[in-house]
Parts: C-alpha cells; structure tokens; sequence
C-alpha cells in the first residue's frame, strides 16, 4: 500500500511540475525574451550562425571519454568482491572497447580541428 501510495504520488507531482515548466514560459511572450542573447547589447550579426561539426564530434567523444570516467570510478570499491576476474575483465573490456573507439578516432583524423 505504500509504495502505490508512493508511487501515486510521485507520478501526479512530476505530472504537475511537467505542466507547470511547459506552460509557465509560454506565457509571457516579448520581444526582449524571444531575441539572442548577445550579453546585453544589441546582436552584431545574425544569432543562426552554423557551427562546425568538427565541434560537436569533439564534444561528444569528450562525453564519451567522459562517462567511461564515471563508469571505472567504483572499480576500487568493487575489488573487494569475491569475483575479481569478473570485475576486472569486465573493466578490461569497456576500457578496450574505449580504447578502439580512440585509435578509430584517431586513424580517421576525427580529433584534428582543422578541414
């Protein structure tokens, strides 16, 4: 019963703060609020400037790079379990599939800036 009750709950206040954050904005529409942001001074060019797409690849390798940062934090903790070869294969593998992904990157020149 209380984790129905839980459960409720927490779907109607979600529910709720979804509404609130997709209706609230909408409502006051002015020119200040719908033009680019150019630090308070008036935009010098147009805001719908392309980037290049070397800067996303960039950005996402980091985030990948990233996230297998966040993935091999808990390894100390988790050698002190009694299957080691299982966790150290395991982080053996990702860091090899990382690894790879890597030497891919770098074979086919994704990681210089210049075209």
């Amino acid at each position: 019963m209380n984790m129905f009750l839980s459960l409720t709950i927490n779907i109607f206040l979600a529910s709720v703060l979804v509404m609130v954050a997709f209706w609230l904005p909408q409502m006051n529409i002015y020119s200040e609020k719908v033009g680019p942001y150019e630090c308070g001074f008036d935009p010098i060019e147009s805001a719908r400037i392309p980037f290049s797409m070397k800067f996303f690849l960039i950005a996402i390798t980091f985030l990948l790079f990233d996230l297998e940062i966040a993935l091999l934090l808990p390894l100390p903790w988790a050698t002190q379990t009694n299957k080691l070869l299982t966790v150290l294969a395991v982080a053996l593998l990702l860091v090899s599939i990382l690894a790879l992904g890597l030497a891919y990157e770098w074979v086919q020149k994704g990681l210089e800036w210049e075209e």
